[in-house]
């Protein structure tokens, strides 16, 4: 999500003021996927979260409405699956699939909600920052627990998991310093992806105002720039194995970088575009494939398109 203006919708206000400042794309070597295909998100006012689950299978939220789809990448369908209660957002997301449980950060509520993925059933729910003033944006997970930035603040929110599945009723908030603390105001977009290393001992966050990549210390809240990587409009992030995939939403593109050992620096190594991205947000890993949520925010904000949908490209 980027900088934006935010008008009052029906099922809840929100006032935020406008920055919309469009920024060039990257100047890196060009990998249009071959093959691509479009899921159908049926019935879905707006789209911005997806999250991979056990084998072809995603979810996907409504951000407007809150409400969550399951689908199924082999066999190219979606439904809804959680249709919440009113007032809710769903933005970045994830699955804890070895407890069933479904992460979903809550945009402008300040919110975020903890689902059962095998019965739809709200596990928990948060209030991290006050609604509106607050942007819950993304979420990722460790063995400890669930991990969610504020793109309105210099600080992410941390929920306890128990190794047996079990969210803690509470939550902690962590400080930022260094330039992840970089707050810049009139409704802009700071914070936004946010990863893990495998560890769980370095995080790293997408920061759409500066076009930087920054680790983060959670222990500390210390944070670094990734030297060497420039992602205007970075939305969500994805890691694994030494490479890092951001998303570009108004870029309409995805970098693949690859990453130091020490996480110091990195290196674009291709793009990713396809003619079928209208202002991609956040991706999805399955095997050779990412699964990219077009949330078509070109057509407004709140966006006003017919349909919203998973476009699948190669990685």
């Amino acid at each position: 999500m980027r900088s934006l203006r935010w008008p009052a919708v029906p099922r809840f206000r929100v006032a935020v003021p406008l920055l919309l400042a469009l920024v060039a794309a990257l100047a890196a070597p060009a990998a249009a996927a071959p093959a691509a295909e479009v899921i159908v998100l049926p019935g879905a006012s707006s789209a911005e979260g997806i999250a991979a689950g056990r084998g072809a299978t995603f979810y996907a939220g409504d951000l407007v409405r809150g409400d969550i789809f399951r689908g199924n990448l082999q066999r190219g369908t979606a439904e809804l699956f959680i249709d919440t209660p009113a007032g809710r957002m769903a933005a970045g997301m994830k699955v804890d699939v070895a407890h069933h449980l479904l992460f979903v950060a809550g945009g402008f509520t300040g919110q975020a909600y903890i689902y059962d993925t095998a019965t739809g059933a709200t596990v928990a729910s948060y209030q991290f920052g006050p609604p509106d003033s607050s942007l819950i944006n993304d979420v990722a997970l460790t063995k400890d627990g669930a991990w969610f930035t504020d793109s309105f603040h210099a600080q992410l929110y941390f929920v306890p998991v128990s190794r047996a599945g079990v969210p803690a009723p509470t939550f902690r908030t962590l400080g930022l310093s260094g330039p992840a603390a970089t707050v810049i105001g009139n409704g802009a977009v700071n914070l936004n992806g946010i990863q893990a290393t495998a560890n769980g001992k370095t995080l790293i966050v997408a920061h759409s105002a500066t076009a930087q990549l920054d680790t983060v210390d959670p222990a500390t809240g210390a944070s670094a720039t990734i030297a060497g990587v420039s992602v205007p409009n970075v939305d969500g992030i994805l890691l694994e194995a030494g490479r890092l995939w951001a998303v570009q939403n108004f870029s309409n593109q995805i970098s693949r970088i690859r990453l130091r050992p020490d996480l110091s620096s990195g290196v674009v190594e291709a793009v990713i575009t396809s003619p079928l991205f209208q202002i991609p947000t956040t991706a999805a890993r399955f095997g050779s494939r990412l699964a990219v949520v077009n949330a078509k925010f070109d057509t407004g904000i709140p966006p006003t398109a017919d349909r919203y949908e998973v476009v699948v490209v190669d990685r």
